[in-house]
């Protein structure tokens, strides 16, 4: 019996790195997975590996997302998990040198494709009564990132928009969580970061390392959390201090949480 079984998954960004870890890792542990990605010939390949479903679509676009879910439902039947992982980097540090076609299609696929998915997967979810969304986030959503401010912004917004959406989306039985990876081992590395990374004998992650990390968050009940992943150490949710709030009389000195606190609910 796997973690997931009877469950159905769906994916984004699912043709390489974490997100085909995540789609295998899955299916091993009993799911059925719809696997979302533009890149059509290896995503089919991905979902042939997982004997699931794949769906072609441009995350930044909300049609084509929303078309995603709704093929995932009607094939596979409603998603219970959504991980939100596609991404992309500009891997521009001068902000002079931003392109501005550039930057709009990092924070379209960044940005807009976790608003757009987890938008879907809610519609989705409350129909048959709750599930779990997973966001991938990066470490770069939570310290600065001096090589790619750009993607720094977006992964930043990630975590924001995660868990500020927490608490409304937990009166609806669903959890929202995002996986912050460190270096990880994927295309988005590119060659000549892995040499230098390998040259200064720094460990980049195995992807399915993160997966793990994800099925751990799916399955915990938590919500509102923002795992962090390093090379040789657990998962672990990251504490995030509170805000200093205004000197007056009376007041206790702290901002109240605006969330409404850290929710769990049942496993999924």
């Amino acid at each position: 019996m796997g973690a997931l079984d009877a469950k159905v998954a769906l994916v984004t960004g699912a043709a390489s790195g974490i997100g085909r870890a995540t789609a295998e890792r899955f299916a091993a542990e009993g799911a059925r997975v719809c696997v979302v990605d533009v890149d059509e010939e290896r995503g089919h390949a991905a979902a042939a590996s997982v004997d699931g479903l794949f769906v072609p679509a441009d995350v930044g676009d909300p049609v084509a997302v929303d078309a995603a879910f709704l093929a995932c439902e009607r094939e596979l039947g409603g998603p219970d998990i959504a991980h939100l992982n596609a991404g992309t980097a500009l891997r521009v540090a001068d902000p002079l040198d931003i392109d501005d076609d550039a930057y709009h299609r990092v924070m379209r696929v960044n940005v807009d494709g976790v608003v757009y998915g987890a938008r879907a997967a809610t519609r989705a979810m409350q129909r048959q009564g709750g599930g779990a969304i997973v966001a991938t986030a990066s470490i770069a959503g939570i310290v600065p990132f001096a090589p790619d401010p750009v993607y720094d912004l977006t992964k930043h917004a990630v975590v924001g928009f995660i868990r500020s959406i927490a608490a409304t989306l937990a009166t609806r039985g669903i959890t929202a969580n995002a996986v912050c990876p460190g270096m990880t081992d994927t295309p988005l590395v590119g060659d000549d970061l892995r040499e230098l990374f390998d040259v200064a004998g720094f460990p980049l992650i195995p992807p399915s390392e993160i997966a793990d990390a994800v099925i751990g968050i799916v399955t915990g009940g938590g919500t509102g959390e923002c795992w962090v992943c390093q090379p040789g150490r657990p998962p672990e949710a990251y504490r995030f201090h509170d805000v200093p709030g205004p000197r007056t009389e009376g007041a206790q000195g702290r901002v109240p949480p605006l969330s409404g606190g850290r929710q769990r609910r049942p496993s999924t």
